[in-house]
């Protein structure tokens, strides 16, 4: 039987997950995390065919925990639960390491048919993400801006194109408000931009947020 770890902050959701999975044959839950903290043990003391890894956590941000994974277990895949849209946000975080992103609105048959797709060796792309993958960023020479920000960057950036500001992110992501502030001055002199609004005016240009 599959072990498949899942790691998400909301009870509610687990055992949503919980009851998919229960109507298939081959798929079950082996163990449940809702810190970051509590997941990293998880994956450290057991051995596990996927981890199920929604990418707002409380103590720690979810890509943090993605690139912690990979580091100690390089070859444990990862399915990214996020309530972001399948945008530029979902190939950031498969170029982190991940090995397929769902929203938590999709379908439960989509989460299913997600991780039987990675449990076969392949990645889960959508046909939405597909599209921006074929357009790579590494092989044109006029990268979008935000194609320049590391993923933590892009993290940050996507949080404040939806208004979020400095010290919601700071709690958000359990870092300090300095930090963020840090970040959000990278961000800006990296796409040659002086505010917030112009963060929102390109998300909107970009379609990143509608």
């Amino acid at each position: 039987m599959t072990k498949i770890l899942v790691v998400d902050d909301h009870a509610v959701v687990r055992a949503g997950i919980q009851h998919f999975l229960s109507q298939t044959s081959d798929l079950r839950i082996g163990g449940e995390a809702a810190t970051a903290a509590e997941a990293i043990r998880l994956v450290r003391a057991e051995d596990w065919d996927i981890v199920v890894l929604d990418i707002g956590m409380p103590d720690k941000s979810g890509v943090e925990v993605l690139k912690q994974i990979k580091r100690e277990k390089p070859n444990l895949p990862v399915l990214i639960l996020s309530m972001h849209p399948e945008n530029r946000y979902a190939v950031q975080i498969l170029r982190t390491g991940a090995s397929g992103y769902v929203q938590k609105e999709a379908l439960a048959i989509e989460l299913v048919d997600a991780i039987r797709t990675i449990l076969r060796g392949h990645k889960y792309i959508s046909h939405a993400v597909a599209e921006l993958l074929t357009m790579d960023p590494d092989i044109d020479a006029q990268k979008p801006l935000h194609e320049t920000l590391s993923a933590r960057e892009y993290e940050i950036f996507y949080k404040l194109s939806i208004g979020d500001g400095v010290t919601k992110i700071a709690n958000d992501l359990c870092l300090s408000v300095k930090t963020i502030s840090t970040y959000r001055s990278r961000i800006l002199q990296k796409m040659n931009m002086a505010s917030n609004a112009d963060i929102i005016y390109y998300a909107i240009k970009e379609k990143i947020i509608d």
